[in-house]
Protein backbone atom coordinates (compact mmCIF):
# COMPACT_ATOMS: atom_id res chain seq x y z
CA UNK A 1 0.00 0.00 0.00
CA UNK A 2 1.11 3.31 -0.81
CA UNK A 3 1.69 6.09 2.33
CA UNK A 4 2.32 8.88 2.82
CA UNK A 5 5.97 10.39 3.49
CA UNK A 6 6.77 10.97 6.78
CA UNK A 7 6.33 14.03 8.53
CA UNK A 8 3.56 15.03 5.92
CA UNK A 9 0.05 14.41 7.04
CA UNK A 10 -2.98 14.51 5.33
CA UNK A 11 -5.36 16.87 7.27
CA UNK A 12 -9.08 15.80 7.17
CA UNK A 13 -12.21 14.77 9.54
CA UNK A 14 -12.43 17.28 12.13
CA UNK A 15 -8.95 18.85 11.84
CA UNK A 16 -9.86 20.07 8.08
CA UNK A 17 -12.85 21.78 9.67
CA UNK A 18 -10.47 23.11 12.02
CA UNK A 19 -7.88 24.03 9.86
CA UNK A 20 -10.19 26.21 7.41
CA UNK A 21 -11.70 27.64 10.87
CA UNK A 22 -7.80 28.80 11.42
CA UNK A 23 -7.34 30.00 8.07
CA UNK A 24 -10.89 32.21 7.82
CA UNK A 25 -10.48 33.61 11.43
CA UNK A 26 -7.00 34.63 10.93
CA UNK A 27 -7.77 36.17 7.57
CA UNK A 28 -10.75 38.06 8.52
CA UNK A 29 -8.92 39.63 11.33
CA UNK A 30 -5.89 40.13 9.02
CA UNK A 31 -8.11 42.47 6.89
CA UNK A 32 -9.13 44.20 9.33
CA UNK A 33 -5.93 45.44 10.48
CA UNK A 34 -5.93 46.55 6.64
CA UNK A 35 -3.75 43.53 4.94
CA UNK A 36 -4.69 42.45 1.91
CA UNK A 37 -3.95 38.26 0.48
CA UNK A 38 -0.61 37.56 -1.19
CA UNK A 39 0.29 34.17 -2.26
CA UNK A 40 3.75 33.49 -3.43
CA UNK A 41 5.16 30.07 -4.96
CA UNK A 42 6.22 26.88 -3.11
CA UNK A 43 9.46 27.32 -4.78
CA UNK A 44 12.08 29.54 -5.03
CA UNK A 45 15.69 29.97 -5.95
CA UNK A 46 18.14 28.28 -2.54
CA UNK A 47 20.08 31.51 -3.04
CA UNK A 48 16.95 33.94 -1.38
CA UNK A 49 16.38 31.17 1.64
CA UNK A 50 20.46 31.39 2.24
CA UNK A 51 20.60 35.16 2.07
CA UNK A 52 17.69 36.10 4.43
CA UNK A 53 17.77 33.28 6.69
CA UNK A 54 20.85 33.14 6.85
CA UNK A 55 23.50 30.17 6.01
CA UNK A 56 23.96 29.95 9.85
CA UNK A 57 20.81 29.25 10.76
CA UNK A 58 19.62 25.45 11.17
CA UNK A 59 16.69 26.43 8.74
CA UNK A 60 19.32 26.35 6.03
CA UNK A 61 22.13 24.07 7.10
CA UNK A 62 20.10 21.04 8.00
CA UNK A 63 16.63 21.39 6.91
CA UNK A 64 16.12 22.91 3.82
CA UNK A 65 14.45 20.74 0.68
CA UNK A 66 17.01 21.85 -1.49
CA UNK A 67 17.96 20.08 -5.18
CA UNK A 68 18.86 21.44 -8.58
CA UNK A 69 15.77 20.99 -11.24
CA UNK A 70 15.96 19.70 -14.73
CA UNK A 71 17.23 23.26 -15.69
CA UNK A 72 20.17 23.23 -13.73
CA UNK A 73 18.84 25.96 -11.08
CA UNK A 74 19.57 25.08 -7.17
CA UNK A 75 16.18 25.65 -5.63
CA UNK A 76 14.24 24.39 -2.50
CA UNK A 77 10.95 24.26 -1.11
CA UNK A 78 10.29 27.26 0.92
CA UNK A 79 10.56 26.72 4.87
CA UNK A 80 9.36 29.89 5.97
CA UNK A 81 6.71 32.30 4.06
CA UNK A 82 8.66 35.90 4.65
CA UNK A 83 11.63 35.80 2.50
CA UNK A 84 8.93 35.22 -0.34
CA UNK A 85 6.80 37.93 0.41
CA UNK A 86 9.96 40.14 0.75
CA UNK A 87 10.85 38.82 -2.76
CA UNK A 88 7.57 39.67 -4.62
CA UNK A 89 7.64 42.78 -2.90
CA UNK A 90 10.97 44.13 -4.57
CA UNK A 91 10.37 41.95 -7.58
CA UNK A 92 7.00 44.16 -8.52
CA UNK A 93 9.09 47.25 -7.41
CA UNK A 94 6.16 48.08 -4.26
CA UNK A 95 9.28 49.35 -2.23
CA UNK A 96 9.43 52.23 -5.14
CA UNK A 97 6.09 53.33 -3.99
CA UNK A 98 5.51 55.46 -0.72
CA UNK A 99 3.16 53.95 0.25
CA UNK A 100 2.75 51.24 3.15
CA UNK A 101 2.39 47.63 2.04
CA UNK A 102 0.62 44.89 3.84
CA UNK A 103 0.11 41.58 3.19
CA UNK A 104 -1.18 38.14 4.92
CA UNK A 105 -0.48 34.67 3.52
CA UNK A 106 -1.05 30.86 4.25
CA UNK A 107 -0.26 28.11 2.92
CA UNK A 108 2.13 24.71 3.27
CA UNK A 109 5.76 25.10 4.54
CA UNK A 110 8.74 22.23 4.32
CA UNK A 111 11.82 21.56 6.74
CA UNK A 112 13.51 18.23 6.79
CA UNK A 113 13.47 17.76 10.27
CA UNK A 114 12.72 14.94 12.69
CA UNK A 115 8.72 14.89 13.19
CA UNK A 116 7.21 14.91 16.04
CA UNK A 117 3.77 16.33 17.23
CA UNK A 118 2.82 19.97 15.92
CA UNK A 119 6.42 19.71 13.99
CA UNK A 120 6.46 18.28 10.63
CA UNK A 121 8.52 18.29 7.26
CA UNK A 122 5.02 19.64 5.56
CA UNK A 123 3.50 21.97 7.80
CA UNK A 124 1.32 24.96 7.24
CA UNK A 125 1.72 29.07 8.53
CA UNK A 126 -0.67 31.97 8.78
CA UNK A 127 1.68 34.92 8.84
CA UNK A 128 1.63 38.74 8.42
CA UNK A 129 4.18 40.99 6.38
CA UNK A 130 4.24 44.74 7.35
CA UNK A 131 6.03 47.07 4.81
CA UNK A 132 7.07 51.04 4.87
CA UNK A 133 6.31 51.72 8.21
CA UNK A 134 9.31 52.18 11.19
CA UNK A 135 7.11 53.52 14.08
CA UNK A 136 6.97 51.04 17.41
CA UNK A 137 3.51 51.70 17.03
CA UNK A 138 2.96 49.13 14.14
CA UNK A 139 5.19 46.66 15.96
CA UNK A 140 2.34 46.57 19.16
CA UNK A 141 -0.42 46.50 16.34
CA UNK A 142 1.07 43.50 15.05
CA UNK A 143 1.39 42.00 17.93
CA UNK A 144 -1.97 42.71 18.95
CA UNK A 145 -3.58 41.34 15.62
CA UNK A 146 -2.02 37.86 16.48
CA UNK A 147 -3.10 38.20 20.22
CA UNK A 148 -6.70 38.86 18.90
CA UNK A 149 -6.45 35.78 16.46
CA UNK A 150 -5.47 33.11 19.27
CA UNK A 151 -8.11 35.10 21.30
CA UNK A 152 -10.82 34.48 18.62
CA UNK A 153 -9.91 30.66 18.24
CA UNK A 154 -10.16 30.13 22.20
CA UNK A 155 -6.63 29.50 22.89
CA UNK A 156 -4.85 30.70 25.82
CA UNK A 157 -1.50 31.93 25.41
CA UNK A 158 1.26 33.87 27.03
CA UNK A 159 3.18 36.89 25.62
CA UNK A 160 6.90 36.88 24.97
CA UNK A 161 9.02 39.83 23.59
CA UNK A 162 12.64 41.34 23.44
CA UNK A 163 14.54 44.27 21.25
CA UNK A 164 17.76 42.39 19.30
CA UNK A 165 18.83 46.22 19.15
CA UNK A 166 19.79 47.72 15.61
CA UNK A 167 23.35 48.04 13.55
CA UNK A 168 24.41 50.86 15.71
CA UNK A 169 24.23 48.55 19.08
CA UNK A 170 23.98 45.03 18.46
CA UNK A 171 27.89 44.63 17.60
CA UNK A 172 28.89 45.82 21.05
CA UNK A 173 26.29 42.95 22.04
CA UNK A 174 27.93 39.91 19.89
CA UNK A 175 31.28 40.98 20.88
CA UNK A 176 30.61 40.71 24.29
CA UNK A 177 28.63 37.45 24.11
CA UNK A 178 31.11 35.83 21.58
CA UNK A 179 33.90 36.53 24.61
CA UNK A 180 31.21 34.85 27.33
CA UNK A 181 30.83 31.87 24.90
CA UNK A 182 34.20 31.77 24.36
CA UNK A 183 35.02 30.42 28.04
CA UNK A 184 31.86 28.58 27.96
CA UNK A 185 32.89 26.53 24.87
CA UNK A 186 33.70 23.19 26.56
CA UNK A 187 30.41 22.72 27.88
CA UNK A 188 28.44 23.63 24.85
CA UNK A 189 27.46 20.99 22.33
CA UNK A 190 28.78 20.47 18.74
CA UNK A 191 25.71 23.20 17.53
CA UNK A 192 26.92 25.62 19.65
CA UNK A 193 30.37 25.21 18.83
CA UNK A 194 29.75 25.95 15.27
CA UNK A 195 26.89 28.92 16.18
CA UNK A 196 30.24 30.39 17.89
CA UNK A 197 31.88 31.15 14.48
CA UNK A 198 29.20 31.83 12.54
CA UNK A 199 26.59 33.67 14.46
CA UNK A 200 27.02 33.62 18.42
CA UNK A 201 23.08 34.87 18.88
CA UNK A 202 21.85 32.15 17.62
CA UNK A 203 23.32 29.85 20.87
CA UNK A 204 20.43 31.56 22.94
CA UNK A 205 17.85 29.64 20.72
CA UNK A 206 20.08 26.22 21.69
CA UNK A 207 17.20 23.75 22.57
CA UNK A 208 19.66 21.23 24.30
CA UNK A 209 19.07 21.38 28.55
CA UNK A 210 22.54 21.79 29.53
CA UNK A 211 23.03 24.23 26.99
CA UNK A 212 19.99 26.45 28.50
CA UNK A 213 21.66 26.19 31.77
CA UNK A 214 24.86 27.39 30.72
CA UNK A 215 23.81 30.42 28.88
CA UNK A 216 21.48 31.33 32.26
CA UNK A 217 23.75 34.19 32.86
CA UNK A 218 25.12 35.19 29.50
CA UNK A 219 25.40 38.70 28.27
CA UNK A 220 21.83 40.42 28.07
CA UNK A 221 21.18 42.60 24.58
CA UNK A 222 18.73 44.97 26.60
CA UNK A 223 22.14 46.19 28.66
CA UNK A 224 23.51 47.16 25.29
CA UNK A 225 20.89 49.15 23.70
CA UNK A 226 21.68 52.17 22.06
CA UNK A 227 19.61 55.44 23.44
CA UNK A 228 17.07 55.22 20.55
CA UNK A 229 16.08 51.42 20.40
CA UNK A 230 16.02 51.68 24.20
CA UNK A 231 13.31 54.11 23.32
CA UNK A 232 11.62 52.25 21.69
CA UNK A 233 11.29 49.45 23.20
CA UNK A 234 10.04 50.92 26.21
CA UNK A 235 7.30 52.52 24.41
CA UNK A 236 6.60 48.93 23.37
CA UNK A 237 5.84 48.21 26.94
CA UNK A 238 4.69 50.65 27.78
CA UNK A 239 1.81 50.64 24.80
CA UNK A 240 1.21 46.91 26.18
CA UNK A 241 0.88 48.37 29.78
CA UNK A 242 -1.63 50.68 28.98
CA UNK A 243 -3.94 48.28 27.30
CA UNK A 244 -3.20 46.09 30.34
CA UNK A 245 -2.08 43.26 27.64
CA UNK A 246 0.31 40.90 30.28
CA UNK A 247 4.03 40.09 28.87
CA UNK A 248 6.77 38.16 29.72
CA UNK A 249 10.94 39.79 28.90
CA UNK A 250 12.90 37.33 27.81
CA UNK A 251 16.49 38.51 27.27
CA UNK A 252 17.09 35.19 25.37
CA UNK A 253 14.55 35.40 22.94
CA UNK A 254 16.23 35.87 19.41
CA UNK A 255 14.04 34.27 17.16
CA UNK A 256 15.23 31.36 14.75
CA UNK A 257 16.10 33.71 11.57
CA UNK A 258 18.67 36.32 10.94
CA UNK A 259 17.01 38.89 9.86
CA UNK A 260 15.12 39.91 13.07
CA UNK A 261 16.03 43.54 14.39
CA UNK A 262 14.83 45.32 17.75
CA UNK A 263 11.46 44.03 18.73
CA UNK A 264 11.55 39.97 18.79
CA UNK A 265 7.84 38.27 20.31
CA UNK A 266 6.94 34.95 20.57
CA UNK A 267 3.47 33.69 21.55
CA UNK A 268 3.54 30.41 23.83
CA UNK A 269 1.52 27.85 25.13
CA UNK A 270 1.63 25.81 28.53
CA UNK A 271 -1.01 23.45 26.73
CA UNK A 272 1.58 21.59 23.55
CA UNK A 273 4.27 20.17 25.24
CA UNK A 274 7.82 21.49 25.49
CA UNK A 275 7.41 22.59 21.64
CA UNK A 276 5.13 25.49 23.29
CA UNK A 277 5.82 28.23 20.63
CA UNK A 278 2.64 28.66 18.32
CA UNK A 279 3.51 32.28 16.90
CA UNK A 280 6.48 34.35 16.24
CA UNK A 281 8.05 37.19 14.73
CA UNK A 282 9.35 40.77 14.81
CA UNK A 283 11.02 43.74 13.30
CA UNK A 284 13.37 43.12 10.22
CA UNK A 285 14.10 46.53 8.48
CA UNK A 286 17.23 45.50 6.68
CA UNK A 287 15.82 42.62 5.27
CA UNK A 288 14.16 44.38 2.08
CA UNK A 289 18.07 45.92 1.52
CA UNK A 290 19.81 42.48 1.68
CA UNK A 291 17.56 40.79 -0.89
CA UNK A 292 18.31 43.79 -3.14
CA UNK A 293 15.26 46.56 -2.80
CA UNK A 294 15.34 50.19 -1.45
CA UNK A 295 16.07 50.25 2.45
CA UNK A 296 12.24 49.49 3.81
CA UNK A 297 11.63 49.04 7.39
CA UNK A 298 9.04 46.09 7.97
CA UNK A 299 7.43 43.52 10.82
CA UNK A 300 5.74 40.83 10.59
CA UNK A 301 4.72 37.50 12.13
CA UNK A 302 3.68 33.46 11.54
CA UNK A 303 1.65 31.19 13.25
CA UNK A 304 2.06 27.63 13.15
CA UNK A 305 -1.51 26.06 12.38
CA UNK A 306 -0.63 22.00 13.05
CA UNK A 307 0.94 23.51 16.07
CA UNK A 308 -2.92 24.78 17.66
CA UNK A 309 -5.19 22.64 15.84
CA UNK A 310 -5.76 20.42 18.79
CA UNK A 311 -6.28 23.89 20.95
CA UNK A 312 -9.10 24.79 18.86
CA UNK A 313 -12.50 24.48 19.96
CA UNK A 314 -14.87 24.58 17.02
CA UNK A 315 -18.02 26.90 16.83
CA UNK A 316 -21.11 24.95 17.23
CA UNK A 317 -22.30 24.13 14.10
CA UNK A 318 -25.24 26.45 13.25
CA UNK A 319 -28.42 24.50 11.02
CA UNK A 320 -28.53 25.75 7.49
CA UNK A 321 -29.59 24.66 3.91
CA UNK A 322 -31.57 22.03 2.36
CA UNK A 323 -31.64 18.61 2.90
CA UNK A 324 -33.75 16.89 -0.52
CA UNK A 325 -34.82 13.02 -0.31
CA UNK A 326 -37.30 10.94 -2.36
CA UNK A 327 -39.93 8.13 -1.23
CA UNK A 328 -39.64 6.63 -4.43
CA UNK A 329 -36.52 6.23 -7.50
CA UNK A 330 -39.21 6.99 -9.98
CA UNK A 331 -39.07 10.84 -8.94
CA UNK A 332 -35.19 11.42 -8.01
CA UNK A 333 -34.97 13.35 -11.72
CA UNK A 334 -37.89 15.83 -10.54
CA UNK A 335 -36.03 15.91 -7.45
CA UNK A 336 -32.43 16.56 -8.69
CA UNK A 337 -33.90 19.36 -10.89
CA UNK A 338 -35.75 21.26 -7.75
CA UNK A 339 -32.51 20.50 -5.46
CA UNK A 340 -30.52 22.05 -8.28
CA UNK A 341 -32.52 25.43 -8.36
CA UNK A 342 -31.99 25.64 -4.86
CA UNK A 343 -28.23 25.19 -4.59
CA UNK A 344 -28.29 28.56 -6.59
CA UNK A 345 -28.78 30.16 -3.52
CA UNK A 346 -28.61 28.11 -0.54
CA UNK A 347 -26.65 24.54 0.67
CA UNK A 348 -27.79 21.88 -0.63
CA UNK A 349 -27.32 17.88 0.03
CA UNK A 350 -29.44 15.90 -2.56
CA UNK A 351 -29.73 12.10 -1.51
CA UNK A 352 -29.64 9.53 -3.83
CA UNK A 353 -30.94 6.86 -1.69
CA UNK A 354 -34.59 6.11 -1.48
CA UNK A 355 -35.59 5.81 2.34
CA UNK A 356 -38.37 6.18 4.32
CA UNK A 357 -39.29 9.71 5.43
CA UNK A 358 -38.23 9.28 9.09
CA UNK A 359 -35.06 7.67 7.61
CA UNK A 360 -34.47 10.91 5.64
CA UNK A 361 -35.55 13.79 8.53
CA UNK A 362 -32.72 11.66 10.78
CA UNK A 363 -30.06 11.70 8.07
CA UNK A 364 -30.77 15.57 7.44
CA UNK A 365 -30.14 16.68 11.20
CA UNK A 366 -27.24 14.00 11.26
CA UNK A 367 -25.86 16.25 8.05
CA UNK A 368 -26.75 19.64 9.65
CA UNK A 369 -29.43 20.99 7.65
CA UNK A 370 -32.17 23.08 8.56
CA UNK A 371 -34.39 21.87 5.96
CA UNK A 372 -35.63 18.82 5.12
CA UNK A 373 -37.72 18.89 1.62
CA UNK A 374 -38.96 14.83 0.41
CA UNK A 375 -41.29 14.29 -3.00
CA UNK A 376 -43.50 11.32 -3.17
CA UNK A 377 -46.19 9.88 -5.07
CA UNK A 378 -48.97 12.86 -3.09
CA UNK A 379 -46.32 15.54 -3.35
CA UNK A 380 -46.03 14.43 -7.80
CA UNK A 381 -49.60 14.33 -8.37
CA UNK A 382 -50.29 17.26 -6.54
CA UNK A 383 -47.56 19.92 -8.15
CA UNK A 384 -45.95 20.19 -3.88
CA UNK A 385 -42.80 19.14 -1.92
CA UNK A 386 -43.24 18.32 1.53
CA UNK A 387 -40.55 20.71 3.42
CA UNK A 388 -40.13 20.59 7.34
CA UNK A 389 -37.86 23.28 9.53
CA UNK A 390 -36.17 20.60 11.65
CA UNK A 391 -35.28 23.72 14.09
CA UNK A 392 -38.95 25.05 14.33
CA UNK A 393 -40.45 21.53 13.73
CA UNK A 394 -42.66 23.14 11.56
CA UNK A 395 -44.08 21.29 8.16
CA UNK A 396 -46.18 22.43 5.47
CA UNK A 397 -46.50 21.52 1.32
CA UNK A 398 -45.32 23.99 -1.02
CA UNK A 399 -45.75 24.34 -4.81
CA UNK A 400 -42.92 23.32 -6.83
CA UNK A 401 -43.47 26.52 -9.17
CA UNK A 402 -42.54 28.97 -6.18
CA UNK A 403 -40.11 26.60 -4.19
Amino acid sequence: MVKSLRGMNDILSEDSDKFQHIIETASRIAKNYGFKFIETPLVEETALFKRSVGESSDIVGKEMYQFVDKGGSDISLRPEGTAGVVRAFIEHKLDKKADREKFFYYGSMFRYERPQKGRLRLFHQFGCESFGESSSFEDVSIILMAKEIFDNLGISTKLKINSLGCDKCFPDYKNELSNFLIDKKEKLCSDCHRRIETNPIRTLDCKVESCKHELINSPKIKDCLCDECDIEFDRVKRLFDEKNIKYEIDSNLVRGLDYYSRTAFEFVSNEIGSQNAVAGGGRYDRLVEYLGGKSTPAVGFALGIERILDLVKLPEKEQNGYYFGTLDENYLEKLYILASKKREVSRVHIEYKTRSLASHITNALKKGYKYCAVLGSDEVANGTIWVKDLEAKFEEHLSQDSF
